[in-house]
């Protein structure tokens, strides 16, 4: 039995976009075919194996897509895919477009239990994973899940490596003969991929896109960000298998004409070398892994080549970070706020280093083309007037489908005319200009006031020696919990719990929202979608009550 993937959004609205051109009313596979005819031997992806251009990748496509088909894969299945930042997760991609399937992609590093939980919530009829990937062995853990995912036929394994007994080889898949392929024609308002999140939830949500939705909405807010319209160059950070990810296939190849510069995982040394080598025109990331750039850069003066943007999004982005990376990649750095659950808004390339004015974080101006934005009350759910701080609701070209197999979120995350509920607070500004305040869920209660640990972090964002810094709650048996910050030091010297509370007084920041824990760190973990993993900083913490000694200065 297929999941049912309904839209939330009327039918009339959806189609107009379509109608006034906004969106481009095909499928992905549709548009990424006529791009491989317009220009054939453009590249379309440069990994670890070298460069793949738009005629050999529509090859492999074509011939997986019709192994696929002869497993017994159908318009509507959804399928599972696991795999690093190589080719193989690009071919998987277009092969499942082009038969009409829905791919449900997530980064290699989820566990095998918590990828049979998306699977089985999914409905999923398959999935393909690597046979091994950094002493991880994806293929073979979710082949001894097979039985408790009901719907689930076929794990596909992609090697190198041996195949594990009961799955499918990728090698075989893509030896079956392309020529006879006949590509379905979905929906374009139909669904094409589901973009996993982490959320707040108990378990990672799970939301599923349109073509359009991905290649209109997505695509225009890359559009924005090209300014002589020539196909972009794009090194992602992030992997293809995360939300943020989801701008790769269907928005840099099939609605751009792109090339796709992939990471097969991320270290700042290999971003570093992918930059020179292959002068991306935008690098898309999160502000952590480009502070550990920045940490590399630091002992050479060799400049890099300058891209049109960075564009960093999935955490909240400071000041200093935005300077030094501006100064360091002599480009624009591009704030961007936005969310799988179906939110877009970005500073874009006016400015080379994000404004920062006002309260909260700076996300720019709305554009249409990607999605309106209104603030409303997070109680009564009216508007609110500009300047008033209430809940960030969304709903544009980009605005996903709804939730996948969860009505409960669908009841609590979207409004009758097809709204989405943010769950993150902020205001517009008398020009128009969104800012971002913090989350209603993420929040600290210290003793019953709340404290938002974004504004702590934007604010030690500028300590002199603070590297980076995320900002946690912890429980306490007084006040409930307590705000801890993790930091990376800046130079050999570790900052100290004192010389932080002296910092975020004079930036103005409350007495009672000063962090009262400090736990110093190498560096921030993240988490397999690229984030920062606050819930490993939370269970470090909870590992060490008592701060060790540190190397201090005051």
């Amino acid at each position: 039995m297929t999941v049912a993937l309904h839209d939330l959004l009327p039918a009339e609205l959806r189609r107009s976009w379509a109608a006034d051109g906004t969106c481009p009313d095909l499928d992905l596979y549709s548009l990424f075919r006529a791009r491989r005819i317009a220009d054939p031997h453009q590249t379309a992806v440069l990994d670890a194996k070298g460069a793949l251009c738009y005629t050999a990748l529509d090859r492999k496509v074509r011939a997986l897509a019709t192994g696929l088909a002869e497993l017994g894969i159908r318009p509507g299945d959804v399928v599972g895919v696991q795999l690093p930042g190589h080719r193989s997760a690009v071919i998987a991609d277009l092969a499942l477009a082009a038969l009409g399937a829905v791919a449900l992609p997530f980064p290699v590093g989820r566990s095998a239990l918590e990828a049979a939980s998306l699977l089985r919530r999914a409905e999923a009829v398959a999935v393909i994973a690597a046979v091994e990937h950094r002493g991880e062995r994806p293929a073979a853990g979710l082949h001894a899940l097979l039985q408790s995912v009901p719907s689930l036929r076929h794990v596909v394994a992609v090697g190198p490596g041996t195949v594990p007994e009961g799955t499918v080889a990728w090698s075989g898949l893509m030896r079956c003969d392309p020529r006879a392929f006949v590509p379905a024609r979905p929906d374009p308002d139909g669904a094409a991929r589901i973009l996993v999140s982490s959320g707040s939830e108990a378990e990672p949500k799970m939301i599923a896109y349109s073509h359009n939705a991905l290649a209109g909405g997505r695509g225009n807010f890359l559009a924005s960000l090209i300014p002589d319209g020539k196909p972009p160059r794009c090194l992602f950070l992030v992997p293809l298998g995360s939300a943020f990810g989801s701008s790769g296939t269907a928005v840099t190849l099939a609605r751009h004409g792109g090339t796709l510069v992939l990471l097969d995982h991320f270290t700042a040394d290999a971003a570093l070398a992918a930059v020179r080598a292959h002068e991306p025109t935008h690098v898309l990331g999160v502000p952590t892994m480009v502070r550990m750039m920045l940490e590399r850069l630091d002992a050479t003066s060799d400049p890099l080549p300058a891209p049109t943007a960075l564009v960093l999004g999935g955490a909240p982005l400071d000041e200093t970070t935005a300077a030094a990376a501006a100064q360091a990649f002599g480009c624009p750095v591009v704030n961007l706020y936005g969310s799988a659950d179906g939110v877009n808004c970005h500073t874009g390339l006016a400015h080379t280093v994000p404004p920062a004015y006002g309260r909260g974080v700076v996300a720019g101006h709305p554009d249409p083309r990607v999605a309106e934005i209104r603030i409303t009350d997070p109680d009564s759910h009216e508007a609110l007037p500009d300047g008033e701080i209430g809940e960030i609701v969304s709903r544009g070209p980009m605005t996903p489908l709804c939730y996948v197999g969860a009505p409960e979120l669908d009841a609590r995350y979207r409004t009758a005319d097809g709204w989405v509920r943010t769950g993150d607070l902020g205001y517009l500004d008398s020009d128009r200009v969104l800012h971002v305040v913090g989350r209603l869920k993420d929040i600290v209660i210290r003793g019953g006031a709340n404290i938002s640990p974004a504004e702590v972090e934007r604010a030690l964002g500028s300590h002199p020696q603070v590297r980076d810094v995320v900002c946690v709650g912890v429980p306490d048996p007084l006040m409930g919990e307590r705000l801890a910050a993790c930091v990376v030091p800046r130079g050999p010297l570790a900052p100290t719990l004192a010389s932080l509370g002296r910092h975020l007084t004079a930036r103005g920041t409350e007495r009672r929202k000063h962090p009262e824990r400090l736990l110093v760190v190498a560096q921030i973990p993240l988490t397999a979608a690229g984030k920062p993993d606050r819930a490993a900083l939370r269970a470090r913490l909870a590992g060490d009550p008592e701060p060790a000694p540190l190397a201090q200065a005051g």
